[in-house]
């Protein structure tokens, strides 16, 4: 087994195909399935399903991708300590957030510092965050919790209460608060399961004896929000993230004390000495410690 052998089933198993992972690696098709080929023969071991064009792993391949996942990630951590003063003038950083709006202050002040790093964000709910951060695909994440997992390193970002929204003809768009009873009698659009926005929500219902049961189940904070301003219901987010829209109206929610959203930064704690986590993790404190 030889490194190219281990580099080609990566690239193959993380861009989806052999033409996509030849590309990446500024290599002819042929080249890769090669390598692909002799990694299986020499060990003895079927990697990937093919099926007319179609490629995708199998169980083993999906076992040997999670530790060349942490055999490429750990490559690239050397990379970036031998190039430290490179890191932070051309280095790349991927987020995963549950909210793109707990990290507009610190992106902006991020970009201005070190214009040269390459920022990826993708959208998640809690599940996925902690999943790509396990998994590589992500240096850090936004969650609207502080984990208690003791291998992740976390700073808090914000504190900010659920509330209700509803679209400005609703029939309870004049009212400032509502209770768990009176949000029964009304159609709900609620998060997908794991969002924790709708944990939370669901928790304190719980508390109170009362079942939210929802009539519109939407993927995503932006599909609740166009839902629930069509008039189909009563939205719930988080007082931070509501923002401004003239088409719908928030409602304080009771009891507000026992749905607090923490917005936390979040990454493995193994990857906290990376010089682009450490500086974006530093440039985070400096702006929560603006706001207290």
């Amino acid at each position: 087994m030889r490194y190219v052998q281990l580099r080609a089933f990566h690239y193959v198993a993380i861009c989806g195909g052999f033409s996509r992972a030849a590309e990446e690696l500024f290599l002819t098709q042929p080249a890769i399935s090669d390598q692909v080929r002799k990694l299986e023969e020499e060990n003895d071991i079927l990697l990937f399903n093919r099926v007319r064009k179609q490629v995708t792993l199998t169980a083993a391949g999906e076992q040997l991708l999670q530790i060349t996942r942490r055999l490429f990630d750990s490559e690239q951590q050397a990379i970036d300590f031998l190039s430290e003063s490179r890191a932070l003038q051309s280095g790349n950083l991927r987020i995963v957030a549950d909210s793109a709006h707990h990290l507009m202050h610190i992106l902006v002040a991020f970009r201005k510092r070190y214009p040269g790093v390459r920022i990826s964000v993708r959208a998640g709910n809690t599940e996925t965050v902690v999943a790509s951060l396990h998994s590589y695909e992500a240096d850090l994440g936004i969650l609207g919790e502080m984990p208690t997992l003791k291998n992740f390193d976390c700073q808090l970002l914000s504190s900010s209460p659920i509330i209700a929204f509803v679209a400005i003809g609703h029939p309870l768009a004049n009212k400032t608060r509502l209770t768990f009873a009176e949000l029964a009698n009304h159609a709900l659009v609620l998060r997908e399961r794991g969002s924790k926005t709708r944990m939370k929500l669901e928790e304190a219902a719980r508390a109170e004896g009362l079942e939210l049961k929802p009539t519109i189940e939407a993927e995503g904070r932006e599909a609740v929000r166009e839902i629930v301003a069509s008039g189909a219901g009563i939205g719930f987010v988080s007082l931070a993230e509501f923002g401004e829209d003239k088409r719908l109206v928030p409602i304080r929610l009771d009891p507000e004390d026992q749905m607090m959203m923490d917005e936390a930064l979040i990454c493995l704690h193994e990857r906290r000495g990376s010089k682009l986590v450490r500086a974006f993790f530093d440039i985070a404190k400096q702006g929560a410690a603006g706001q207290t």
